[in-house]
């Protein structure tokens, strides 16, 4: 909608912002050191709100916690949208200068108002009044989310609403505002902006582009396919059909991370060919026909890019282990032996330097200077150039933005009798994604052993349930074990749980319905059952 995908902001500007808006993001756990800068603009004054189904740490410290049902996101949003257009509190002058399409905002939203969005929320409709005019009415007020957003159905319809906000307001080009994604690892960024995904090259220029497509067909000596590639969620639902016949699966455990496991491993046993490439043997590593050993982040030289678009130099600390090797330079020898003349880089530099000269938004940027002058931020079109702290000062960079009319929709599966509860997964500070680093550090360990359930105590007394009791969680996908915690955090009817526990996989449980755009899967909404042990026996 704006023209590029990344943080609009920088993170030393959430310090200085007079409003912090954080939705769908626990921040303190999977964002910690951004929560810190959060913390200290709070401490100076900062209002915040926080929109989280969960009773965050964030939340504790925020003027208003609209705590609502999980996957009715779009309706909340809508609601202030509502408010806004309706008390006259839109910046009708960056409307009519920066975008174009907001009639269609306007008439989606002429009867989603705050009473309206209660109904499904449960958020009072007061609050929902007071956090639009308060975040409509402060110049330097920020939106920040991550996986509790997109990890959704209606994912892309969840994003759409937060940019409707920040155009509608004229929150976007101007310091501590905008609209910033918090990647969930370390390089996201950096893969996204390499061309980690089956529709853009490079610098998020598409493959259906024909100026794109001949750019890089002369760069790289080959013709390349004009066609989409598929995405994630697309890409794993073939291969359990038998429909993807060999895999190359580089630093992700897909049989942890990705929901519906139990389809996962019937697609990893139909496989013909399946290559894992880790520094770790995993979950996943357990179906490869061969296992390429890499180096960690400590024993090569190369860049990562993090939320804010700062690209930083990492440098090699230690040598690499038995035969463990740098990520690109066993990809280019595969490459070579798959019989494609890959250039023979001297070093990562050479490697950054050609995707740099591919890029206009990259092309100020090198390990050289980076080396000389600290990280930079994209765009950074020329050796000159000092990097962009704020996106969008002139305006959107794609000229107009267009805005993106929304309607509400339910989760693709609710409760019901037979599965009573509805599930919500995320991370915890003590463990990182699919843990195959952080469960082997004896620290981590220590503090977060095993997996478990996190449920209201009305919930875990009507059922008889003690806390730190084992019990049996089942969806219509699979069934694991886990510890009841019994958690002032959670809503009556709502359960939370972490995926990192290979042995208690909590991906058995969640279910693999896509967005409609970008495939994302809704790891957030799914329909589970709790019972005791020994009434699950007694079931089957």
């Amino acid at each position: 909608m704006f023209g590029a995908g990344a943080m609009t902001n920088s993170i030393p500007e959430i310090r200085e912002a007079d409003l912090l808006f954080v939705i769908g993001s626990n921040t303190t756990e999977a964002h910690p050191i951004i929560a810190m800068e959060m913390k200290r603009a709070v401490g100076r004054g900062a209002k915040l709100i926080v929109a989280d189904p969960r009773k965050i740490w964030l939340s504790e410290i925020a003027d208003y916690h609209m705590q609502l049902q999980p996957g009715t996101d779009v309706a909340l949003l809508n609601a202030m949208i509502h408010v806004i257009i309706s008390e006259n509190l839109y910046d009708a002058e960056f409307i009519a200068k920066h975008t174009e399409d907001f009639d269609t905002v306007r008439e989606a939203t002429l009867t989603t108002t705050p009473e309206w969005a209660e109904q499904i929320t449960n958020v009072p409709a007061d609050m929902i009044r007071e956090t639009a005019r308060a975040y409509a009415t402060t110049r330097k007020a920020g939106i920040y989310y991550t996986l509790g957003i997109t990890e959704h159905t209606h994912g892309t319809d969840n994003v759409y609403c937060l940019a409707n906000l920040v155009l509608m307001t004229g929150h976007l080009g101007i310091r501590s505002a905008g609209m910033n994604p918090l990647r969930g690892q370390n390089n996201v960024q950096g893969a996204n902006d390499a061309g980690a995904s089956p529709i853009f090259y490079p610098g998020y220029q598409r493959v259906d582009d024909p100026k794109s497509q001949a750019k890089f067909e002369q760069a790289w000596g080959v013709e390349l396919s004009p066609e989409d590639g598929m995405n994630l969620n697309v890409m794993m639902k073939a291969m359990a059909k038998g429909m993807v016949k060999g895999m190359y699966v580089m630093g992700e455990d897909i049989l942890l991370s990705e929901p519906n496991a139990s389809n996962i491993e019937q697609g990893l046993n139909n496989i013909e060919f399946l290559v894992v490439q880790d520094i770790f043997l995993n979950e996943t590593s357990r179906f490869a026909d061969v296992v390429l050993p890499a180096a960690c982040f400590a024993e090569k030289d190369g860049v990562f890019t993090n939320s804010d678009r700062r690209v930083q130099r990492v440098r090699k600390a230690v040598d690499a282990p038995g035969q463990a090797r740098a990520d690109w330079e066993i990809l280019c020898d595969v490459a070579r032996a798959s019989g494609y003349p890959m250039p023979h880089y001297a070093n990562a530099g050479e490697v950054y330097a050609e995707m740099a000269g591919l890029v206009d938004q990259f092309g100020g940027i090198s390990h050289e200077r980076i080396d000389r002058d600290g990280g930079l931020q994209w765009p950074c079109p020329d050796p000159e150039h000092p990097g962009t702290v704020t996106l969008h000062a002139d305006g959107p960079i794609k000229g107009k933005a267009p805005f993106q009319a929304t309607f509400y929709r339910p989760s693709e599966e609710l409760p019901d009798n037979e599965y009573p509860f509805l599930l919500s997964t995320g991370r915890t500070l003590y463990h990182y994604n699919a843990a195959t680093q952080t469960r082997r550090s004896s620290g981590a360990l220590a503090r977060q052993p095993e997996n478990f359930i996190e449920m209201h105590r009305k919930d875990a007394k009507k059922r008889g349930f003690a806390d730190g009791q084992m019990v049996r969680v089942s969806s219509r996908r699979g069934a694991i074990l886990a510890r009841v915690n019994v958690s002032p955090r959670m809503r009556l009817g709502c359960v939370w749980m972490p995926l990192h526990f290979g042995e208690s996989n909590i991906n058995y449980l969640t279910n693999d319905a896509g967005d409609p755009i970008t495939g994302t899967a809704e790891y957030k909404v799914c329909a589970v059952r709790v019972e005791a042990l020994e009434e699950a026996s007694a079931a089957e």
